[in-house]
């Protein structure tokens, strides 16, 4: 591997004496430059790369001479500069090669691309050839015999630029180094983490015109497009958003408690995205209310996380549609939290299996087991009243078999989250009840 000759560029020498180069702002060309390039050395130096720091005291064309004095064929040359313009509008990097090679051209994209993936905030000009500028032609990529490139870092003129080169130079100065490293190892550029991915959206089944990003595995998308799903996500602190590429990013899996489902396709790279189909706003985690699945639904469902479970209790999901129907307690809800207390009817816990106590039911005695019922369907209604009673004032269509449902206070949680610390001491209780829901109508694809 060949080694890094850097000189920070600045004028000439007149009489003896160094130029300063251009004067901005009670700063210098020569200055900045100097400070910047010390701290790629330094990085480059920390990275175990040979790295020669071309004396300052010498003009353009001792610079040359000094590099040409020392070089071997395998290493480089960079000159780093700051530009200079009488409109102070103008600003940008720019790195500059001997015209005509194609070879120069790619080590002067390739150290570009590096400098602004570390500096996004500073604006590309593009890699030139020398004879895009003033003179034509320039002495350091032409005269030098190792390969060798002239970048300038930004246009002092430019508050902007000028402040980047100010108070970024340890980004400017790993940017370089990033270039220069891998130029000179003839290397491609390490992944850059600021880079993210771009996948695909779906919505409804429907291609959606921008892309999406991912970012340590999770899919985000713009922003303005929650406004298609009827989503005000403007005084929602708590939604976590990713500025990329001047473009506001959400989590997509936050849209979840939005009534929107979520999914992924791993072929296509497409975060999948459906809204609510069967369900009104507002009403997904209400008690009270009408279920949405079949019998087979839930069956299914139930199966996908416990085989075994269907075997034991084959008619619970029509007992639960239909004792839920008649008290009008949306079953749906009332089958999630049993799955959730019985952990897919795999019990294990105080309650057996022969309790036929689907939801954890305590009774009036205060016995360690809870309560028990003679058979599945006395189970499930009391399961259904006691949320009855939760959820409504609504007196019941059929008689009490819920042992504590006289000492519950009528109509006190009508949403799901409004169990946590009554029906179970754990305060997530609510949301483990909805997530489980969730997952349920994602598969059935109602949500």
């Amino acid at each position: 591997m060949g080694r890094i000759f850097i000189s920070a560029g600045h004028g000439n020498r007149v009489n003896g004496v160094t130029d300063p180069g251009a004067v901005v702002a009670g700063t210098t060309e020569a200055r900045e430059m100097i400070l910047t390039r010390d701290l790629v050395v330094t990085e480059l130096r920390s990275r175990g790369v040979e790295v020669l720091s071309v004396p300052d005291a010498l003009s353009a064309s001792q610079a040359i001479d000094w590099i040409n004095a020392r070089d071997r064929p395998d290493d480089v040359a960079l000159e780093i500069r700051a530009d200079a313009f009488t409109n102070p509008a103008v600003r940008g990097a720019t790195v500059y090669f001997i015209a005509n090679n194609d070879q120069r051209r790619r080590n002067a994209d390739q150290l570009l691309l590096a400098l602004i993936r570390r500096v996004p905030q500073l604006p590309s000009r593009g890699a030139k050839p020398d004879t895009d500028t003033g003179l034509g032609s320039l002495p350091f990529t032409r005269q030098i015999t190792c390969g060798s490139l002239l970048m300038t870092v930004g246009f002092l003129t430019n508050p902007d630029d000028r402040f980047i080169i100010q108070n970024q130079r340890r980004d400017l100065a790993l940017g370089i180094a990033d270039g220069l490293v891998a130029w000179v190892r003839g290397t491609a550029l390490p992944p850059d983490p600021n880079v993210y991915p771009e996948i695909n959206i779906s919505i409804n089944g429907q291609v959606y015109g921008e892309k999406g990003i991912l970012v340590s595995g999770n899919a985000y998308i713009p922003i303005d497009l929650t406004d298609r799903l009827g989503i005000d996500l403007s005084r929602e602190p708590n939604i976590r958003r990713l500025n990329y590429r001047q473009v506001v990013f959400i989590k997509a899996v936050d849209l979840r408690d939005y009534t929107i489902a979520v999914g992924w396709d791993a072929q296509s790279r497409t975060v999948l995205l459906r809204s609510i189909l069967k369900i009104c706003p507002g009403t997904l985690d209400r008690i009270m209310g009408n279920g949405n699945t079949t019998s087979v639904q839930l069956i299914m469902f139930l199966k996908s996380n416990n085989e075994a479970a269907i075997s034991q209790f084959p008619q619970l999901a029509d007992l639960y549609r239909n004792e839920g129907s008649i008290e009008g307690v949306n079953y749906d809800i009332a089958f999630s939290q049993m799955l959730l207390e019985t952990n897919y009817l795999r019990f294990g816990g105080d309650i057996k299996v022969s309790q036929n106590n689907f939801a954890g039911l305590g009774d009036v005695g205060g016995g360690p087991q809870g309560a028990s019922f003679p058979n599945a369907q006395t189970g499930v209604r009391a399961h259904i009243q006691l949320l009855k009673a939760y959820a409504s004032t609504e007196p019941l269509v059929q008689e009490v078999v819920a042992p504590r449902f006289r000492f519950v206070t009528r109509g006190i949680a009508p949403l799901v989250d409004q169990l946590s610390g009554r029906w179970s001491a754990d305060p997530q209780y609510g949301a483990k009840v909805t997530a489980i829901l969730r997952r349920f109508y994602e598969m059935a694809q109602i949500l």
